[in-house]
């Protein structure tokens, strides 16, 4: 069996958990990851690690001296990935995104997300994106992929800048770009 077919295999077995039939294209690596800030000693949140397409998109872009804390309920992904990525920058965390609060405790410049919304409560859904508003520092961002643009509203509801970007892919695939606002001391 040859490791693309393998790979949505171990998706679609879990596709409560992921949301998804398969690893992300390389247009959606790249878009987003598109405002993660590339200075010294940024602290970069992934939510939805899964096998680590993503994961290894982000260690490419962010600099030596940061850090990336990625989030996977799936054991056996967070296995998999430890064992194939070898980077002392990131950090596993076998949890949801709704434990945030236990884990990290210092503000974070960028969240990146593919996790299923759809498949979440409203009550966890809002937890975990008024959580991560919290945490993220003024003027950074909070990017989720998703195959539907209807979640959009629930992040219009809690950032204060939002653009939706749909990716032409089979299927279809939609990014959240949402940004916290700088705040002004006056």
């Amino acid at each position: 069996m040859g490791k693309k077919l393998a790979t949505s295999i171990q998706y679609i077995k879990n596709i409560l958990t992921t949301g998804a039939v398969g690893q992300t294209s390389r247009e959606v690596e790249l878009e987003i990851c598109a405002h993660i800030p590339r200075g010294d000693n940024k602290v970069i949140v992934e939510y939805g690690m899964g096998l680590g397409n993503i994961t290894m998109e982000i260690l490419n872009t962010i600099a030596p001296t940061s850090r990336l804390y990625a989030f996977e309920v799936n054991k056996e992904f967070c296995e998999k990935a430890g064992k194939t990525i070898d980077d002392k920058r990131l950090i596993i965390i076998n949890a949801g995104a709704e434990t945030l609060n236990d884990y990290i405790h210092e503000p974070v410049d960028s969240f990146i997300s593919s996790i299923p919304f759809s498949f979440f409560s409203k009550e966890v859904s809002d937890q975990i994106i008024q959580s991560s508003y919290r945490l993220l520092k003024d003027g950074s961002y909070f990017s989720q992929v998703l195959l539907t643009k209807f979640n959009f509203k629930k992040f219009t509801k809690v950032f204060d800048e939002c653009e939706m970007i749909r990716l032409g892919n089979i299927p279809v695939e939609f990014i959240y770009h949402c940004r916290k606002r700088e705040r002004t001391n006056s």
